[in-house]
Formats: C-alpha cells, sequence, structure tokens
C-alpha cells in the first residue's frame, strides 16, 4: 500500500488532491457523485467580506483547449458562508482550504480574522484578471503581495497559502516575497489573461473584456512555473493549472508540487479528481513509490531544480 499522504503547512493530506477554488462551489453538487471525504482537502468558492453579485452575462466561454472565465467572483459572502455551508464541508471531515479576496490590503486581514480558527487553512487571491477591483493591483507587485500576505499573517492562527498570479515578468519573485511575509505555502498558477471578440456584434464578449483562460492550454506554462518557484522558496507548493488527467499530477509532482489542485476539469467530468487519484495510487504501485513526497526527491537527484 503506498503512502500519499501530504503536509502542507503543517497540515496533514491523506492525499494530494485539491479542487480548486472557483470550480467546485462549496462541494454541494459534487457530493452527489461521490464522497468528497475520499479527497485530500477542498478549496471552496472565493469569499469576499460582503456579498458579490459578479459581473454580467456571459462570464463563461470555451476555448480550443479550455475555458475563458469572467464570474467577477459572485459569493455570497463572509457572514453567508459561515451560517450556511460551512458545517456541511466540516461532515467529509477533510481539510478545508478558504479563498479569499480583499478589496483593500486591510480588509483580507479582516476576513482572517473572521475565518480564523473555522477553516483549516486561508488561501490569498491577490490574482484575479475578471474583476476590476481587489486582487489583481496586489499580485502582480512583489511589495504588494508581500503587504497582503503580512497582513494576513499577524491577522491569523491557521496557516496561511498564497495563490499567485502568472501575468508577471518573474513569478518566482513574487513567491520570495510572499514567503518572506511568512507565508506558510504558495498555489500557483491563476488562470492567464485572456480575452474574446463577439465578431458579430464586433466588440469584445465579455463586459469586463479580460478574462482568465484556464485548462489544459495552460498546463505547460503552469509546469513551467511552478518548477520556477520550487527552485526558490522552501515552503509547500500546491501545483495547479490544467491538470486533467493522472499523468498531468505526476508531472506538477516531479516539477516540485507538493500536492496539486484539480480545477477547470470538475467541468468535464465531475468524477476527475477521483480518477486521478485512483490513477496516480496505482502508477505508484506499479513503479514501487511507496511514499508520494518521493517523486520530489527523484526530481531533486536528477538536478531539475539547479
Amino acid at each position: 500500500m503506498s503512502d500519499m499522504s501530504v503536509d502542507i503547512c503543517g497540515v496533514r493530506l491523506k492525499n494530494p488532491i485539491i479542487t480548486a477554488s472557483g470550480t467546485f462551489g462549496f462541494g454541494k453538487e459534487y457530493g452527489e457523485f461521490y464522497d468528497l471525504g475520499l479527497l485530500g482537502a477542498i478549496a471552496i468558492k472565493g469569499l469576499t467580506l460582503n456579498p458579490r453579485a459578479g459581473n454580467k452575462p456571459p462570464r463563461i466561454a470555451e476555448t480550443a483547449s479550455g475555458i475563458l472565465n469572467s464570474v467577477g467572483l459572485e459569493n455570497p459572502g463572509i457572514e453567508s458562508f459561515i451560517n450556511n455551508e460551512l458545517l456541511d464541508l466540516k461532515k467529509y471531515n477533510i481539510p478545508i482550504i478558504a479563498n479569499i479576496s480583499g478589496n483593500t490590503i486591510d480588509e483580507y486581514g479582516i476576513i482572517v480574522k473572521i475565518l480564523d480558527d473555522m477553516v483549516d487553512l486561508i488561501e490569498l487571491n491577490v490574482s484575479c484578471p475578471n474583476v476590476k477591483d481587489g486582487g489583481m493591483t496586489f499580485g502582480i507587485k512583489a511589495e504588494s503581495v508581500y503587504q497582503v500576505t503580512k497582513i494576513a499573517k499577524e491577522s491569523a492562527k491557521v496557516p496561511i497559502i498564497v495563490k499567485l498570479s502568472p501575468n508577471v515578468t518573474d513569478i518566482s519573485e513574487i513567491a520570495v516575497a510572499a514567503e518572506a511575509a511568512g507565508a506558510d505555502g504558495i498555489s500557483l498558477i491563476n488562470t492567464v489573461t485572456g480575452m474574446k471578440f463577439d465578431i458579430a456584434n464586433r466588440k469584445p464578449y465579455f463586459e469586463n473584456i479580460i478574462a482568465g483562460l484556464s485548462g489544459p492550454a495552460i498546463k505547460p506554462i503552469a509546469l513551467r512555473m511552478v518548477w520556477e518557484v520550487a527552485k526558490k522558496v522552501r515552503i509547500p507548493i500546491i501545483g495547479m493549472g490544467g491538470i486533467c488527467t493522472w499523468e498531468d499530477a505526476v508531472e506538477f509532482l516531479l516539477a516540485g508540487a507538493d500536492a496539486i489542485s484539480v480545477g477547470t476539469a470538475n467541468f468535464i467530468d465531475p468524477f476527475a479528481p477521483i480518477k486521478i487519484l485512483n490513477g496516480l495510487e496505482d502508477y505508484m504501485i506499479r513503479n514501487n513509490i511507496a511514499k508520494l513526497k518521493s517523486l520530489k526527491t527523484i526530481s531533486k537527484k536528477n538536478n531539475i531544480y539547479e
């Protein structure tokens, strides 16, 4: 029996499979397909301090190998999440990762204080390309990422993960700033900026114009960025971006990720996380890999982080 457990910021996950924020809601819909307790952890839909209506439709557009989304952080707000969703999530007895966004640096600290001790980890969304305020301006500069991380850490007892934007010149520089500010972990990557035109009306398809591209199309970019960050930081890394199969998961683990997050694949196949989990376990058995963390050790021996 292979040991698939991982340690993320001091929190033990029975396996490395996490559901990506923004693609899994609060788990209810997917809980109708399988036991969510089989997962390593759940990263819930992104939350803001107050309810947010999000962007006007259309919000989603398919691409040749992924989707563009301009949802705009629609969510019921922190109070509604605590009152209506949290207890249902806790019944699965797996770690809960709360993804949060603030309109100001101070607001991140306020949200963290409210959620602290209610969830197992908090993920700071400092990089959402499809909203006009909150997130985007913070995630593209090392200094602002440092400030957001620092105030979150000052307000938190639970571990803080910083979710990084790929829409920067040097993502490793941003990761180093987050680590210096006290981040317990890094998750990457968020969506890549893109756009689409409505050729019938000869105008941008999305009201917000810019949208976030996710899915298989961004996997090579995400892999490269995980590898770059793994060379620079010592804290755990959650890799994400186009993971659809167990083979994808193995690649991210070899690139330096300690765990992986499944996002857009959930829209294609609600069983994707479980299929990836089963495939990863079979891979370990076939290759006589006793512990999942040894995949990262193998990469270090092959000097891929040099």
